[in-house]
C-alpha cells in the first residue's frame, strides 16, 4: 500500500477526530503538523512524511476513527485491533490476552485445564468452568486467557481440583495450541454418542512483532535525521569560519607528557560496553515492551534480560586490575587499597539496600540482597584476591610462558578461585536440602507434577531461607506465577559464590588487556575465551534448556550460565574492541556516555521508574507498541541525562 495514499485517506477523518476531542490549541499543532508534511520543503521529506502518517494512524487506533482499508493495513504495524466484535470489547483485553467463547451442546457442566510449554513436567491448571444448558447451546461461557506462550488444553467432565494430572481422564484435548493477541477463539462441546470438541479461530490475532520492527524503523529513522542535522550544523560552522582548520570527532589524538612519552590512552570499548549493558537494563526494567523473550526466562533459559546483570559483573570484573594495578603503580600500600575497596563495596551494599525501600522501608519483611549488594559482595572477594594473589615482580622466562603470561601469572587466582567453586559444586550435588533431593535445579511448585513443592532452588533457595528468613526474599520470583513457587531471591548470598567466578572471569579479560597490548593477541585470545567459555557452558546444559547436568539458570547463577554469559560478554567485547578502539568505525556513541555514568543511571531510573517524564500512560497500555514506545523513550531519555552530564564533565563513581 502506499504511505501517500494512507495520509490523505485518514486526513479527514483525523481531522474530525480531532475536532471532537481536542482543543483549540491542540487543533492548531496538528494542523500546522499535517500542512507541514503537504510541502517538500526539507531534505527530510520522506522520514517526516513517515513520521508524521505514522502520528496520525497511531491518533487513530487510539480513537476508533481509522476506519478506512489502507489507514487498517498501516495500523496493522502498531497492534491496532477493532474495538468490538461480536459485542466483545477487544479493548478490554490486556497484553498478550485473547476472548475464548465456550459453549456446550447439552445439559453437563465441564472443566477447561490449560498448560503452558514453558512449565516443565506439571499438572494441567483448571482455567474455567464450561456450563451446560438446554438448546439453544449456552453462548455465554466467555473470558479472558493469557496466550504469551504456547498451551495445550483438555476438557474434563468433572472438577478434579486445581491440577489435573496425566491420571485423570480426560473428554478431549488440544496440544501446542499457539493462540494470539486479541484473538477471538471458540470452543465447542457437543453431546452425543461421543462427546466431540473443536477449537475454532473466529477473529484473527494482531501480529505483536510488527509494532516492534516499526518501533525499530523510527528510531532508525530519527537517528538518521538527527545525524543529517548534524552534518548540516557542522556545514554551517565550517563554511563561517573557512580559515581554521578543525578535527572531526572522530580523528584520533593523542596527548605527550614533558617527557614526550605518549600517556596510555583509555580504551573506550570498555566504557560502551558498560553503556550497552545501563542502557539494556534499563529498557529492560521499563518492561522491554512486554515481550516474552526480551524479559527474564521464567526459570531455565535464557533470554536478553538475563544477559544484563552478568554482562556488568564482567566489565566490572576487567576494570579490577586496570584499577589495583594502577594504584599500586603509585606504591599506594596494600592495606589502604583494601580499605578503600572495603567502603566502596559496603557503600554497594548500602545503596542496594536503601533502593529496596522504595515501596516503603518495613523492616520486618525489608528485602536485604539485591543487584548492587551482590556487586559489593563479589567485588570485595574478587577484588581481595587479586590484591594479595597478584606478585608484580614474576618473571616468566620461556617464551611459551610469556605468551601466556595472562594466564600464568593468575596462577594463584585460579587456585582460589577453583577451590571457591569447588565447594560450591560439592554443595550443591552433595547436600540436600530437607524434603528435597541433592543436585535439584528446580523451581518447586508445580515441577516434577507437585513432587517437591517446597523445594524452589534446592540447596541455594533453602540456604539463603536459613541466612535471611523468608520474608526477607524477593516475593515475587519469575516461577511464582507460572510454578506456584516459593518466595526466592535470585540475588540471595548463595548465589554470590558462582557470581564471584564470573566477575574473575572479568578480571581474567582485563589481565589480558594489560598483558598484551598488541591488537592481534588480544583478538586472538579474546576471541579463544569466548569460544571455549562458550563450549564448556553448552557442556554443562547439554545443549539443552532442561535436560543438561547444570542448566543456563540465572535464579540460581548456575555454573553454566556463569560460562554462556561470560563467553558472550568475551564476544560483545570484542566486537566493540575492534569496532571502536581497532578501526574507529564507531566512536562508542551514544552508549559511550551512558557507561561513563553507569551508577547514576541505575539509581536514577531505579528510584524515577514511576514518574514523569520518564514513564506515562495513555490510555489502556495494553499493545506491545505503546508498552515497547514508554520503554524507549525512558532509555532514550537517560541517555540524554547521561550525555549532559558527559558535556559538563561530571563523571561519578563510588
Amino acid at each position: 500500500y502506499s504511505l501517500h495514499t494512507t495520509y490523505h485517506q485518514t486526513r479527514f477523518a483525523f481531522a474530525k477526530s480531532v475536532s471532537r476531542q481536542t482543543s483549540i490549541a491542540g487543533r492548531v499543532v496538528f494542523w500546522l503538523c499535517f500542512r507541514f508534511c503537504a510541502f517538500d520543503v526539507c531534505c527530510f521529506r520522506v522520514q517526516s512524511h513517515y513520521l508524521v502518517r505514522l502520528l496520525a494512524v497511531v491518533w487513530l487506533t487510539r480513537t476508533n476513527g481509522c476506519q478506512s482499508r489502507s489507514c487498517r493495513s498501516l495500523a496493522r504495524m502498531i497492534e491496532y485491533t477493532e474495538r468490538y466484535f461480536r459485542g466483545l470489547d477487544l479493548w478490554s483485553l490486556g497484553v498478550d490476552e485473547a476472548f475464548i467463547n465456550a459453549t456446550v451442546r447439552g445439559s453437563q457442566n465441564y472443566y477447561l485445564y490449560s498448560l503452558s510449554d514453558e512449565c516443565e513436567r506439571c499438572p494441567y491448571t483448571r482455567v474455567q468452568e464450561i456450563k451446560g444448558g438446554a438448546n439453544p447451546p449456552v453462548v455465554n461461557n466467555v473470558f479472558k486467557l493469557g496466550i504469551t506462550r504456547k498451551l495445550s488444553f483438555k476438557v474434563l467432565d468433572r472438577n478434579v481440583g486445581k491440577y489435573a494430572f496425566d491420571n485423570e481422564s480426560f473428554v478431549c484435548q488440544f496440544s501446542d495450541q499457539n493462540l494470539g493477541e486479541f484473538g477471538v477463539y471458540d470452543i465447542g462441546i457437543e453431546e452425543g454418542n461421543r462427546v466431540a470438541c473443536t477449537l475454532e479461530t473466529a477473529k484473527e490475532p494482531v501480529n505483536i512483532y510488527l509494532p516492534f520492527i516499526t518501533i525499530a524503523l523510527v528510531a532508525a529513522a530519527l537517528y538518521v535525521l538527527f545525524r543529517l542535522l548534524q552534518h548540516g550544523v557542522r556545514l554551517v560552522q565550517r563554511s563561517r569560519t573557512p580559515s581554521e582548520p578543525q578535527l572531526s570527532p572522530n580523528s584520533p589524538t593523542i596527548s605527550v607528557q614533558a617527557t614526550g612519552v605518549p600517556q596510555k590512552t583509555r580504551l573506550r570499548s570498555l566504557d560502551t560496553f558498560r553503556g550497552i549493558a545501563i542502557m539494556l537494563m534499563i529498557f529492560v526494567n521499563s518492561g522491554g515492551g512486554d515481550y516474552w523473550w526480551i524479559e527474564h526466562a521464567t526459570w531455565n533459559g535464557l533470554h536478553v534480560a538475563d544477559l544484563v546483570f552478568p554482562w556488568f559483573l564482567f566489565i566490572m570484573g576487567v576494570c579490577i586490575p586496570i584499577s589495583l594495578r594502577s594504584q599500586l603503580g603509585r606504591n599506594v600500600p596494600r592495606y589502604e587499597i583494601m580499605k578503600n575497596v572495603a567502603v566502596r563495596s559496603l557503600k554497594l551494599f548500602l545503596i542496594g539496600l536503601c533502593l529496596n525501600s522504595i515501596n516503603g522501608p518495613t523492616v520486618a519483611d525489608l528485602r536485604l540482597f539485591g543487584v548492587l549488594q551482590r556487586f559489593g559482595v563479589a567485588y570485595f572477594v574478587v577484588s581481595a584476591i587479586h590484591l594479595y594473589c597478584y606478585q608484580e615482580n614474576d618473571q616468566l622466562q620461556h617464551p611459551l610462558a610469556r605468551s601466556h603470561a595472562d594466564i600464568l601469572g593468575l596462577w594463584k587466582h585460579w587456585v582460589v578461585v577453583g577451590i571457591i567453586v569447588l565447594v560450591y559444586l560439592l554443595v550443591i550435588f552433595l547436600v540436600p536440602a530437607p524434603n528435597c533431593p541433592s543436585g535439584y535445579f528446580g523451581p518447586g511448585g508445580k515441577h516434577l507434577m507437585l513432587l517437591y513443592p517446597n523445594c524452589t532452588g534446592g540447596i541455594t533457595g533453602y540456604i539463603d531461607r536459613q541466612i535471611l528468613g523468608i520474608r526477607h526474599l524477593y516475593q515475587h520470583p519469575t516461577a511464582r506465577y507460572m510454578y506456584d513457587a516459593m518466595p526466592f531471591d535470585p540475588e540471595g548470598p548463595f548465589g554470590c559464590i558462582p557470581t564471584t567466578f564470573q566477575v574473575f572471569l572479568g578480571l581474567q579479560c582485563g589481565v589480558l588487556i594489560l598483558t598484551h597490548t598488541d591488537v592481534t593477541s588480544r583478538v586472538r585470545r579474546m576471541l579463544s575465551w569466548g569460544i571455549v567459555l562458550g563450549l564448556l557452558g553448552g557442556i554443562l546444559c547439554g545443549f539443552s534448556k532442561n535436560d543438561g547436568w547444570i542448566p543456563v539458570n540465572k535464579n540460581l547463577w548456575s555454573l553454566s550460565y556463569v560460562m554462556v554469559t561470560a563467553s558472550l560478554a568475551y564476544f560483545q567485547l570484542l566486537i566493540c574492541y575492534i569496532l571502536i578502539d581497532v578501526k574507529r568505525y564507531w566512536t562508542g556513541n551514544p552508549f559511550l556516555y551512558a557507561g561513563m555514568n553507569a551508577i547514576i543511571l541505575y539509581i536514577g531510573h531505579t528510584v524515577f521508574h514511576k514518574m514523569l517524564p520518564w514513564h506515562w500512560r495513555i490510555g489502556h497500555m495494553n499493545t506491545h507498541f505503546m508498552l515497547t514506545l514508554e520503554a524507549l523513550w525512558n532509555s532514550v531519555l537517560w541517555n540524554v541525562i547521561a550525555y549532559y552530564l558527559y558535556k559538563k564533565k561530571i563523571f561519578y563513581s563510588l
